[in-house]
């Protein structure tokens, strides 16, 4: 059974940061594959518009040198990144959406036994798949906004606003606030795209947004972050503009959560029970909404959080001592330290050239 620390426990996250630190003063040279391209139409989205200086990888690449790793940027999108990939440690993936942080990034990573950072194929499939997560939420007795599938055919129309999302990928891409039941068909048709995937659509709770930082420890203890409140000040919901903030606006707030006790445990133990029933590991982050009646209800799960200096998880990690470079450690640590993938799989053999196939969709 997991032992969850939080944000009182600050004695064992202390012992438990320095026991990392002195880990990595150990690991100097660690070979680290920084894993981290425009594969997704998310990571597309940042690669194009984030500013070089606000994304994960550039913090990340701060901190592997901060420790004193060997590491570099492997792009999933080059022919020559899994003759590469195997040439390092461990694999600190940076990807997200679709072939990053949906499973299929990490069963190749099992396949090449190559220990990576987070969650394995399971956790990582289900929390990508907005739809099968909401079912496994059910299941667990976590609470969520009541939802339907659309796969196409006729639109129905409750007369409520509602969350209209495609089943993968983050950052609120794809996303729409429907309030008016002529945006509806064009909405739908945004997020089941051009493949036409089913669409979630779920209703609009009003509230003020949270998240949860969930990180694992040396021991597996893991420790749940305080929570933040996060809310957008010049847009309607926290949308992939708002969370880009090319702009540097500062169009969104993030601060400490103010809850009463009964509030604060009941979004802790909804964290703790997702970690446990999914199978998380490494790191995850939970998006709830807290309703004025103090109801808290799970949005979604991400195995993969954002990693810039400035993002929730790392303004998370702060509140309870731990650094930016605490937490990429923990991570390492976590990849390291885990059971290996040991099957009888042969070793992989590749050819001196490989012959890229044309990309279905332009980076």
């Amino acid at each position: 059974m997991t032992l969850f620390l939080n944000a009182s426990s600050d004695l064992a996250v202390q012992k438990a940061a320095e026991a990392l630190r002195e880990w990595g003063q150990s690991r100097q040279g660690l070979g680290v594959a920084l894993v981290y391209g425009p594969v997704s139409a998310e990571d597309r989205l940042y690669h194009s518009k984030c500013p070089v200086e606000q994304r994960s990888v550039t913090a990340l690449a701060e901190a592997l040198e901060e420790i004193g790793a060997r590491w570099k940027v492997l792009n999933p999108c080059e022919s020559d990144f899994i003759m590469e990939l195997v040439e390092y440690d461990v694999a600190l993936s940076n990807l997200h959406g679709p072939y990053g942080e949906d499973g299929r990034m990490q069963g190749l990573l099992d396949y090449l036994r190559v220990p990576y950072c987070g969650s394995g194929v399971g956790a990582s499939a289900v929390a990508a798949d907005k739809i099968l997560c909401k079912r496994v939420m059910l299941t667990l007795g976590v609470p969520t906004p009541g939802w339907h599938v659309w796969s196409g055919g006729p639109v129905t129309w409750n007369g409520r606003p509602a969350m209209v999302k495609p089943p993968f990928g983050g950052s609120s891409v794809g996303m729409s606030l429907v309030r008016d039941p002529a945006d509806l068909p064009g909405a739908l048709a945004e997020a089941a795209g051009g493949e036409g995937t089913p669409v979630l659509v779920e209703e609009y709770v009003t509230g003020t947004p949270m998240t949860v930082g969930l990180l694992e420890l040396p021991g597996g203890s893991v420790v749940v972050f305080p929570p933040l409140a996060t809310e957008a000040t010049e847009a309607d919901f926290y949308d992939a503009d708002t969370k880009l903030d090319v702009d540097s606006k500062g169009a969104v707030t993030v601060r400490a959560a103010d809850l009463a006790p009964a509030v604060l445990d009941k979004i802790t133990k909804h964290a703790r029970t997702l970690w446990d029933g999914l199978g998380l590991r490494g790191s995850a982050r939970i998006d709830f909404i807290l309703t004025e009646d103090g109801d808290p209800y799970v949005l979604e799960v991400n195995s993969t959080p954002g990693m810039s200096r400035d993002s929730n998880f790392a303004v998370g990690a702060a509140m309870v001592g731990l650094t930016h470079t605490d937490v990429v450690l923990a991570m390492l640590h976590e990849a390291l330290t885990r059971p290996p993938y040991d099957v009888p799989l042969p070793t992989p053999a590749f050819a001196g050239t490989t012959r890229a196939r044309e990309a279905a969709v332009s980076p």
